[in-house]
């Protein structure tokens, strides 16, 4: 399978994918948790069917130490045990986040405060931004069909 553009060597696409990197990067610094990032961008990837986004996120999450068990978990988080209350509910902003065409009212208020239980305003910014960012890559990805399966971890630090 080949993609049907190149983003590595369309400069538009490439100036576009350094400047939503860029955000990308800056999350690196916030407080929420690098392992709940991860999911997030796990989780979401899934729903929008971005495989290179999936291969990616779950080969980087598992060379930082997560457990094989949580990441085949993810898709099925509600019915698993493994996961700490805050992360369940970014799972769920996620969810709903990457949804919003789904569901006429988009992110319900009940699932936003179940989030702002668990993270500060800061950390919600950051849980907003991830999704938004991820699901950003997925359209792209699912766009252009990028295939899935060679990415090795931290390829693109």
């Amino acid at each position: 399978m080949n993609a049907r553009l190149d983003p590595f060597s369309s400069p538009t696409i490439g100036k576009v994918f350094k400047h939503i990197i860029a955000a990308g990067k800056l999350l690196e610094d916030s407080t929420l948790p690098a392992a709940t990032q991860e999911l997030v961008k796990l989780r979401a990837s899934q729903i929008n069917g971005c495989g290179f986004c999936t291969d990616m996120h779950s080969k980087d999450a598992a060379a930082a130490g997560e457990t094989s068990v949580r990441l085949n978990l993810v898709a099925a988080w509600r019915e698993a045990t493994v996961f700490t209350e805050a992360e369940r509910a970014a799972l769920e902003l996620t969810e709903q986040g990457t949804r919003i065409a789904d569901a006429a009212g988009g992110v319900s208020d009940e699932v936003w405060a179940n989030a702002a239980k668990h993270y500060d305003e800061e950390q919600l910014a950051a849980l907003v931004c991830a999704i938004a960012i991820i699901n950003a890559f997925n359209r792209a990805n699912v766009l252009i069909q990028q295939p899935a399966g060679d990415y090795r971890p931290g390829q693109f630090a």
